[in-house]
């Protein structure tokens, strides 16, 4: 299986170099000729993108009671993103190390989920209305459901966490009446598993995502989008390029889409191939010049953010990797401990409440 899918990499490397050949002497030229100031920009652009995004990250946190400084989001933000695009299955280990990361700044594991979860919706809506926005500038027919689904589901997941926060009780009764039956059915004890819901419910109590965290996170994720997507356009206009607006925006959400694809690392070929088709076909500007503008941009958001990122990384987080180990122990001990003193808590309640008043008293 491996032999077979180098084979078709570089069957489609071979492809796509006879079909550039001609093209890359006018790239080649581009290239030296470029624009140093308008590729400056180009990695400012970037620079502002991966911000937001640390923004993003932090302000949610914040939502869920941890309060982490910016320098230390962003740093996290760079090395979780070396590991996505240059690693295989690199998306699995920079979840992970995100995960990590946010239990160490003092974030539950609920919260420390529902940041990652929250912010990769976040990203994908973003996307979609980038998509729409181009096919619409174009004057294509777009069908709006997908992202209309995406936006609901947002919404929904917002509304039904900050329910959660301020109706703990309603949703214990819930969970309680749902878990008696599932007992019944599995001859187990009626309150078995309250303990963990109980747990959760509390962790979920610190999420308290209001307007203003919201509005917030909200508009640090359109610099983010905003920016890669001025990254893009800049990178056309370093190599002397003049593209359309939605065709920017049309290149940009397909070679983000399928980058999702897990492929190749960092979506190495196949988002290039994508971006050199988009800028020519939507954005309008020559096939030397995509491909120009494809090697500027992509050298910018791939290459240099997954050096500056495994740097970052190096420097910050190295010694966090030989810590692991200790970390999960005490990790693990704190855990425990805090279950012991819920479930003492626990305990107390119900003993008090099953107490049967004493007609001596008062």
């Amino acid at each position: 299986m491996k032999w077979l899918a180098g084979a078709a990499l570089v069957a489609l490397l071979v492809g796509e170099g006879i079909y550039l050949w001609p093209r890359l002497h006018d790239s080649w030229r581009a290239l030296t000729e470029i624009h140093w100031g308008w590729l400056a920009a180009c990695v400012l652009a970037q620079a502002v993108s991966l911000s937001g995004y640390g923004r993003v990250q932090k302000q949610l946190l914040h939502a869920g009671g941890v309060d982490v400084g910016q320098p230390k989001s962003v740093a996290v933000v760079y090395a979780s993103t070396a590991m996505a695009v240059t690693l295989p299955a690199g998306q699995v280990f920079s979840t992970a190390f995100t995960y990590r990361e946010t239990r160490r700044w003092g974030a539950n594991p609920v919260v420390a989920s529902w940041q990652l979860a929250i912010s990769g919706v976040i990203a994908g809506i973003g996307l979609a209305l980038i998509g729409l926005g181009g096919a619409l500038l174009v004057g294509g027919s777009v069908s709006p459901v997908m992202l209309v689904l995406s936006v609901v589901g947002l919404i929904a997941l917002v509304v039904a966490i900050r329910y959660v926060s301020a109706h703990p009780s309603a949703i214990e009764a819930a969970a309680r009446w749902v878990l008696v039956r599932v007992n019944r059915l599995r001859s187990k004890p009626a309150n078995t598993g309250m303990h963990a819901v109980r747990e959760t419910l509390s962790q979920l109590e610190s999420v308290q995502l209001g307007k203003r965290d919201g509005a917030i996170t909200a508009g640090w994720s359109v610099v983010h989008r905003a920016a890669d997507v001025a990254c893009l356009g800049l990178a056309c206009w370093a190599v002397g390029a003049e593209p359309t607006l939605a065709g920017v925006l049309i290149a940009f959400a397909a070679g983000k889409a399928v980058a999702t694809i897990p492929l190749a690392p960092g979506g190495l070929v196949f988002v290039d191939a994508t971006l050199i088709a988009t800028l020519t076909t939507a954005a309008r500007i020559s096939a030397s010049e995509a491909v120009a503008a494809a090697f500027v941009y992509r050298g910018v958001s791939f290459i240099l953010v997954a050096i500056v990122g495994w740097i970052v990384f190096a420097f910050l987080f190295r010694g966090h990797q030989h810590e692991d180990l200790e970390f999960d122990v005490e990790l693990e001990r704190r855990e425990q401990r805090e279950q012991f003193e819920f479930d003492q808590r626990e305990q107390r309640l119900t003993a008090r409440d099953d107490t049967p008043n004493d007609p001596r008293s008062g």
